[in-house]
């Protein structure tokens, strides 16, 4: 089995007590443009999202995990694994890290890593893709650095403050 920890994060599975995160993360209107929210989500909504978190990726097609820093086991970010495709054996990923003072720290990189090795080995993926908007350069940097490569814009694809942008398709091939 591969391991989901490394000496500064480990990632596990979204428990009850995650609540309150959850609501904080979900509704911080900075983030809706990247999740393609557009209303609040209520802690009724979220809690019963929680109590369905378990199910297996196999069958609802999407993996939520928390991104736990192992000095002192507070949560600081998610990561996704989305449209799920075991036939195609491929995914979507996205990596989220909440507070402006947990960026920067290595915790995207060593999340990248963990859940691309846990693709691959475990889940026997052949490929995971991202999208990410042209102007979010640490993204950029972050998912280039991991050795995703570009492969197509997606024009005007993203309307925010009156203006569209483009989003930038990447893959990484096992």
């Amino acid at each position: 089995m591969y391991s989901l920890k490394t000496e500064h994060i480990y990632l596990r599975a979204l428990e009850p007590t995650d609540l309150d995160f959850l609501f904080k993360l979900e509704n911080d209107t900075d983030i809706w443009e990247i999740s393609g929210t557009t209303t609040p989500y209520s802690k009724q909504i979220l809690k019963l999202y929680l109590e369905n978190a378990h199910r297996d990726i196999y069958d609802v097609k999407q993996l939520r995990l928390c991104i736990c820093a192992t000095k002192d086991d507070r949560i600081v970010g998610l990561v996704d694994l989305y449209d799920f495709d075991p036939k195609n054996k491929r995914a979507g990923i996205g990596i989220v890290i909440l507070e402006n003072e947990n960026r920067n720290l290595g915790y995207g990189a060593q999340t990248l890593e963990l859940l691309c090795g846990y693709s691959r080995v475990t889940l026997e993926m052949h490929q995971l893709y991202c999208s990410i908007l042209e102007d979010n350069l640490p993204s950029i940097r972050l998912f280039e650095k991991l050795g995703f490569l570009k492969v197509g814009v997606k024009k005007d694809w993203i309307s925010a403050n009156g203006m569209f942008k483009n989003e930038i398709l990447y893959q990484k091939i096992f």
